[in-house]
């Protein structure tokens, strides 16, 4: 009778042992679904900003190669400028 007792003691044990496991495992789980959220949800937020980036890059490039062609326009205007001054200067001198 006393092994059986000791037995059944160490079914038990080993019982409550496993209900301990799955409960906790299934703990775990739960938290690493969370965490895999969270980061899931951080990346997207950096990738919307990394495209947000981009588009204003591209923006910018666009400005860039628009502000080109009128500084091209001005230094080309200023050249006229300058020769028409120097041929009022030299019309002056005379």
């Amino acid at each position: 009778m006393t092994v059986e007792i000791g037995v059944l003691i160490a079914i038990g044990g080993l019982l409550v042992s496993f209900l301990a496991y799955q409960l906790n495992r299934t703990k775990e789980v739960k938290t690493d679904t969370r965490q895999d959220a969270k980061i899931q949800a951080q990346l997207d937020y950096i990738g919307k900003g990394v495209d947000d980036i981009r588009i204003d890059l591209r923006a910018n490039e666009r400005q860039m190669v628009a502000y080109g062609e009128r500084i091209t326009r001005v230094e080309e205007s200023s050249k006229q400028a300058h020769k028409r001054i120097d041929a009022l200067e030299k019309e002056n001198d005379k």
